[in-house]
């Protein structure tokens, strides 16, 4: 990471972080000079803060109180930005030089309020080729947004916005050029992490099914995920999706193991749905989030 100078892009980069030692050496050796890098940390226990001082960011301390807002949101709501774009990175994320070349264009646009971004995923050592494009929502000017509220209420343990998207006033556009996305903390971790993902994912839907003013706010690709999250096939034809349509089986066995992975997260969002209506004491037929037969 080169430091900021007055050649720096206008730009802020934040990087939420907890125990992420092995990943952020290589985020932060990714970025281009640019006005402040933060490194928003969650009490990690290695070195994750030592090695983020070393490559001259900025380190703050979050301790999530269970309550909206969570990490994202608290940044962008408690922290002075000295630029006007604000871009969120996680630390096993890494920007590759095509992205840093069109990230100086993007940002010189004034009419643009935020932009879509693609990432190439890597998993058990392979970069992945095919299947469902990952995109995120991650690039935008400070003050034309904040992530969508959730109010959490403990759900889960996580202190992080993780499907919660920004929600912005005015023209959102894409940047093309992927980020790299890898993981070097393995399948324990990954397993861990879906596992917490599904029961928020679980809770998130049960919230949506009495506010429909928050489903009505969701981006049509959310929208008929939520739609069709507990129907028998729903898994059956993501994996299908992404296997076949999208090719992944050219990936080998890590696109295999990808996609079968991928396919029972929705599995298991499924069953944590109907355990949530079995003790809310919801019998057969209950109602989907938009009030259909389910």
């Amino acid at each position: 990471m080169s430091p900021a100078s007055s050649s720096a892009l206008p730009l802020t980069i934040v990087v939420p972080v907890k125990n992420e030692a092995s990943n952020l050496p290589a985020c932060l050796a990714s970025l281009p000079p640019v006005r402040e890098v933060l490194v928003v940390d969650s009490g990690s226990v290695d070195r994750t803060a030592e090695i983020a001082r070393e490559f001259g960011a900025r380190v703050i301390d979050f301790q999530w109180n269970g309550r909206f807002p969570k990490k994202r949101n608290w940044v962008l709501e408690t922290y002075a930005f000295g630029s006007p774009w604000v871009l969120f990175l996680d630390a096993d994320e890494r920007l590759t030089p095509e992205f840093n070349a069109a990230l100086s264009a993007a940002l010189a646009r004034r009419e643009v309020a935020g932009y879509w971004l693609n990432y190439t995923n890597w998993f058990m050592g392979r970069r992945l080729r095919h299947g469902v494009r990952q995109r995120k929502l991650a690039l935008f000017r400070i003050g034309a947004g904040a992530y969508e509220r959730i109010e959490d209420s403990n759900w889960s343990a996580l202190d992080m916005e993780v499907h919660e998207h920004p929600q912005l006033e005015g023209r959102v556009e894409e940047i093309p050029q992927p980020i790299e996305h890898n993981d070097f903390r393995g399948l324990h971790h990954y397993l861990a992490r879906h596992n917490e993902y599904s029961t928020w994912e679980a809770r998130r839907y049960a919230a949506l099914a009495g506010d429909p003013e928050a489903l009505a706010r969701l981006t049509p690709r959310q929208r008929a995920k939520y739609r069709n999250l507990t129907r028998w096939w729903f898994c059956l034809a993501y994996f299908l999706t992404n296997y076949v349509l999208r090719l992944g089986m050219l990936d080998g066995g890590p696109g295999l193991a990808h996609s079968l992975l991928k396919a029972s997260y929705f599995i298991e969002v499924r069953l944590k749905i109907l355990e949530l209506r079995q003790q809310a004491g919801a019998g057969p037929g209950a109602r989907d989030v938009e009030g259909r037969r389910s």
